[in-house]
């Protein structure tokens, strides 16, 4: 991609950009998916052009779902939800029947790490914790909640 105008980005490897012709195009590369997009579209046409010149490829169209964020484009926006993600997320956690809530945590509690038993299975709360930092990419809301060291304790 460098031969063909991208710069790699100096704050995330697998961001590229290229400045050509008045136009921006920007290309996010993961393992084998590969997101492009940019100012002008026939300018898009031709990088895919030349990526399926070099590589076998598949072109998915516009972009629908991307490392678990779902996708719903207009022609003024875009709205990013991961919806499946903390779907699956809760299934794991057997917390799919639990009851909502309009505030991520409650605001009059004092917690404490003795008020409650040890949990069971510290894998799987490392992981829960890191799929909850991964949800605040569109769910910033719980930032707060997921994030603070004094609300959650580490496992034994």
């Amino acid at each position: 991609m460098l031969e063909f105008g991208f710069c790699g980005s100096q704050y995330d490897p697998s961001l590229f950009i290229s400045h050509q012709h008045g136009h921006i195009t920007i290309m996010l590369v993961y393992v084998d998916d590969i997101i492009i997009t940019g100012s002008n579209s026939q300018w898009v046409t031709s990088c895919i052009a030349h990526l399926q010149s070099q590589f076998a490829l598949k072109d998915l169209g516009y972009l629908h779902f991307f490392l678990g964020i779902e996708v719903q484009a207009s022609s003024s926006d875009m709205h990013l939800s991961q919806t499946k993600y903390v779907h699956n997320l809760l299934v794991r956690t057997n917390m799919h029947k639990s009851k909502p809530c309009t505030t991520p945590m409650t605001t009059s509690s004092s917690l404490s790490m003795h008020d409650s038993p040890s949990f069971e299975d510290p894998h799987l709360y490392r992981s829960v914790v890191g799929a909850l930092q991964y949800a605040t990419l569109t769910r910033p809301d719980i930032s707060f909640a997921v994030n603070n060291p004094n609300l959650c304790t580490t496992p034994p």
